[in-house]
């Protein structure tokens, strides 16, 4: 059979591969900042962590040759990010928010100043699993083709998701989200669990940095992250702060991000472009539909930022 023969199944199976490939990096910079909000804390400073983490990792693997270990360090880098961000925010009268921006801009430039010997060469890239390799259609190889970090995030989607609600750590995450009161009664350090959980945050996001630029669009520039820390803050809000619903809503975005492309495939080039803001707007509907001044966000920890 031909690689033409399937028609237009190609458009469906190029939005499910493209859903994978664009999803990754926000499902894992999603779990990073959901594990972080659970602990009552926002850091709005993923993206420039995304940033140090893909610049780090596409430079480790240039020079040594192994992408795995630009990944690793892509999440040591992440978490020294994350540990800086909650060392600063457990100092008194100091806000998140601010905190979060300010080190996005810091990471970002960070990143920036490094990367500048790294835009060019071509580092060796991660490598994918080919769940495809029954067929012969090239289509449906490419789309059953799959990065082990997808894995790897999903897997740890339902991982933290049964540990929220099964351990010991869980819990401690959980009740240090909601009240801080209630926590220091328990025998428990509030500014202690929150700088675990954003370095143990960073450290995802780390990685998804390290999966932009060795695998899709597998290249260093500095225009690489297009904003997706941040949508990944919005992601979190919209999953309700439930792990599983992370993966749903980084699916959901990355279906959406895939959809032009798919559609150009086959010749649809009407609209191209307005298609490919499409997970950007869901990304406004999303925070439009969430920000209330009257009521409380569902599912939000009640310490955290913007439920006060």
């Amino acid at each position: 059979m031909g690689d033409t023969d399937i028609g237009y199944w190609v458009v469906p199976l190029a939005v499910f591969a493209g859903a994978i490939r664009v999803s990754t990096p926000f499902l894992l910079v999603s779990l990073g900042e959901c594990l972080t909000e659970k602990s009552g804390r926002i850091n709005l400073g993923l993206e420039g962590t995304l940033m140090i983490g893909a610049m780090s990792a596409y430079g480790v693997s240039y020079l040594t040759g192994s992408p795995w270990l630009g990944v690793g360090i892509a999440a040591m880098a992440g978490m020294m990010m994350g540990f800086l961000h909650g060392i600063i925010c457990s100092l008194p009268r100091v806000n998140d928010t601010a905190v979060g921006i300010a080190l996005m801009l810091f990471g970002t430039g960070l990143a920036f100043y490094f990367g500048k010997p790294f835009i060019g060469p071509q580092a060796p890239a991660l490598p994918s699993i080919e769940f495809g390799w029954w067929s012969d259609i090239g289509q449906i190889k490419s789309a059953l083709s799959i990065n082990v970090l997808f894995i790897f995030g999903l897997v740890m989607a339902f991982v933290i998701s049964w540990g929220f609600k099964s351990t010991r750590w869980g819990m401690i995450i959980r009740v240090v989200g909601d009240s801080e009161d209630a926590a220091r009664a328990m025998g428990f350090n509030p500014n202690f669990v929150r700088t675990v959980t954003t370095a143990a945050g960073g450290a995802l996001a780390g990685m998804g940095g390290s999966f932009l630029s060795l695998f899709y669009p597998g290249v260093w520039h500095e225009g690489l992250s297009s904003g997706q820390g941040i949508v990944a803050v919005v992601l979190v809000i919209f999953a309700r702060w439930n792990p599983l619903g992370c993966l749903y809503a980084s699916l959901l975005f990355g279906g959406a991000g895939a959809l032009g492309p798919a559609l150009q495939s086959v010749g649809f080039s009407g609209g191209y472009h307005l298609l490919n803001v499409a997970p950007y707007f869901l990304t406004l509907v999303i925070m439009i539909l969430t920000s209330s001044s009257k009521q409380r966000l569902s599912g939000a920890p009640g310490e955290l930022s913007v439920n006060r």
